[in-house]
């Protein structure tokens, strides 16, 4: 870990040695904005490698992206380093199509305790359902967000993350009807415990996210950075640019096609992604939802 290299990728300058709630919510906050939430490795021919030197060189060095067992481990190395007390804790996801959950722990997330509170961090869940700061672990209270109002409720030895939306405001009507903007206004995004986790614990789902038939990740190619008004993103060939207005209680979903020769350009300018190989963009019928 070579801090100050990460620091310059997320955008911040200076060192910050105290490992207090503000610095924490500073580089949540930061790494969101910074570095996508994506899968596109698997769909250049490459591998998502669970291995800290390999993704440290991938995010920070190389400029890319990575789904959650890379994006959170890098958070979570930078952590560690900082002097804060953090655990890793693995959940599983809920299918909103299927109404249930995986039957894999397949999301990896942190508890960090701060001035005896515990926070929950989490920098790669992506699109409307990404959390800029980190969220007090306290069953029942709603906690107001950009992206809208989030909860934890403790269910005996069970926690259950959920989100409330705003309504949906898509000026395209060619996507009108989209399974993309589908939102419900309440929904599940995932349950854990708080039961420590090694790396090892995600080594199966790590290989199975990327050779399962059935998986979401291997039926949508998926590219999501936060915003400081909303969110961007690349899912199959449907490009966003969502803008959050709780003023208004909506959400603008701008929604558009792009064609194959668009999207080096598009992962460039929107994302700041350059592949390295090949991307074979992948958009079959899944339930992910922005």
């Amino acid at each position: 870990m070579n801090l100050g290299e990460y620091f310059k990728r997320i955008g911040l300058q200076g060192s910050f040695e105290k490992p207090d709630l503000e610095t924490l919510k500073m580089i949540h906050k930061q790494h969101v904005m910074s570095v996508p939430f994506e899968n596109l490795s698997m769909h250049c021919g490459e591998r998502h490698i669970l291995d800290l030197d390999f993704t440290f060189n991938k995010i920070v060095r190389n400029g890319r992206g990575g789904w959650c067992l890379e994006n959170n481990s890098l958070f979570g190395w930078v952590l560690r380093e900082m002097g804060y007390d953090t655990t890793r804790l693995s959940s599983r996801v809920f299918n909103s199509h299927t109404k249930e959950f995986s039957d894999i722990d397949s999301h990896l997330i942190h508890k960090v305790v701060v001035d005896g509170k515990a926070y929950i961090a989490d920098v790669a869940f992506g699109v409307s359902f990404q959390m800029w700061e980190p969220m007090e672990l306290v069953s029942g209270k709603d906690q107001h967000q950009a992206a809208g109002v989030f909860r934890f409720i403790e269910k005996g030895d069970m926690w259950v993350l959920e989100k409330m939306s705003r309504k949906t405001k898509v000026p395209n009507p060619d996507f009108a009807e989209s399974i993309l903007v589908k939102r419900e206004e309440a929904k599940m995004m995932y349950y854990f415990t708080l039961e420590p986790r090694e790396v090892e614990h995600f080594y199966e789902a790590n290989n199975r996210l990327q050779t399962d038939p059935n998986s979401l990740f291997m039926n949508k190619s998926i590219c999501s950075l936060q915003t400081p008004t909303g969110f961007r993103a690349l899912l199959g060939w449907t490009y966003s640019e969502v803008t959050f207005k709780p003023e208004e209680g909506v959400d603008v979903f701008d929604l558009r096609n792009i064609k194959d020769e668009e999207k080096e350009q598009v992962l460039l300018e929107k994302f700041n992604i350059k592949l390295q190989n090949k991307l074979q963009i992948v958009s079959n019928k899944s339930w992910y939802t922005l």
